[in-house]
């Protein structure tokens, strides 16, 4: 009998819920395994399929939105194994899963912290509530591949936000492994869509696009790059998350901002009667 010939993995895109080669068909070797090199247009269809998915992610339920969160966490804790094979260091994947099931727990008690009834002079009912964004551009960090991941996307979709995620080019298989997860955890497709390949070739296109709401630069080491993509992100006035410095540490407590970050306040006045 002759020697089995195992099946090589193409680390594909996550568009729309499904894991597309790019349109372009180029690929690079990551860790010798082929990745696809994502093009101007995956990052164009990534923004179609997140903008298709924000009036079903934003008009659920925070309590289903945390529940759906709560899943990638379970999901994630039973691929423990893969993603330290990947490299992912056993205590990262153990911090990852453990940021996934804090920020699931605020999905129902943000808009309590973040909202609420406004002290008026008259005879009106003053009421604050959050609202997401809408489709928010994310250049993920290069380190911790995992937890800089999670800790990027997590805090977006929590608040019933889309994300393009534009995955570090040196660390994609922890990113497309986690696209896996997200894939089997019931999270409607389209909320995440993420992109592998040059942050150069992607993150200007994502930064330009009319229908993209924010951009998070949390990833962007070039400050060049960075300005040039603060520039392009001034034409339909989007949010602009800064860089994050390159030695923060991720491990810390995340806090609020992050979320109240990719949220806009909807204010609402409504007479008390007699």
């Amino acid at each position: 009998m002759s020697e089995r010939v195992a099946v090589r993995k193409t680390y594909k895109l996550f568009i729309g819920g499904k894991f597309p080669r790019s349109e372009s068909g180029r690929t690079y070797l990551v860790q010798d395994a082929n990745v696809s090199l994502a093009s101007r247009k995956d990052a164009r269809d990534a923004v179609v399929a997140a903008r298709a998915a924000v009036k079903g992610w934003a008009g659920a339920t925070a309590y289903n939105r945390g529940q759906i969160l709560y899943r990638v966490a379970e999901m994630l804790e039973g691929r423990r194994e893969q993603f330290v094979a990947l490299g992912v260091p056993a205590d990262e994947v153990d911090a990852a899963v453990d940021r996934w099931v804090w920020y699931a727990g605020w999905a129902d008690k943000l808009a309590q912290v973040y909202g609420g009834a406004n002290p008026v002079a008259g005879p009106y009912f003053n009421l604050s509530a959050p609202e997401p964004t809408g489709v928010v551009a994310v250049v993920a960090p290069e380190s911790p591949a995992l937890l800089g991941l999670v800790s990027v996307i997590a805090p977006a979709i929590v608040t019933g936000n889309t994300v393009v995620v534009a995955a570090s080019p040196v660390a994609p298989l922890a990113a497309v492994t986690l696209a896996e997860v997200l894939a089997t955890s019931d999270l409607p497709g389209g909320v995440v869509n993420l992109l592998t390949g040059r942050i150069t070739e992607t993150a200007p296109t994502l930064a330009a696009h009319l229908d993209v709401n924010a951009i998070d630069l949390t990833g962007v080491a070039d400050t060049e790059l960075a300005t040039d993509l603060e520039a392009r992100a001034a034409e339909n006035l989007k949010r602009v998350l800064r860089p994050t410095p390159t030695d923060h540490d991720w491990t810390g407590d995340p806090g609020l901002g992050r979320m109240t970050a990719l949220l806009e306040t909807k204010t609402v006045w409504h007479p008390k009667g007699v």
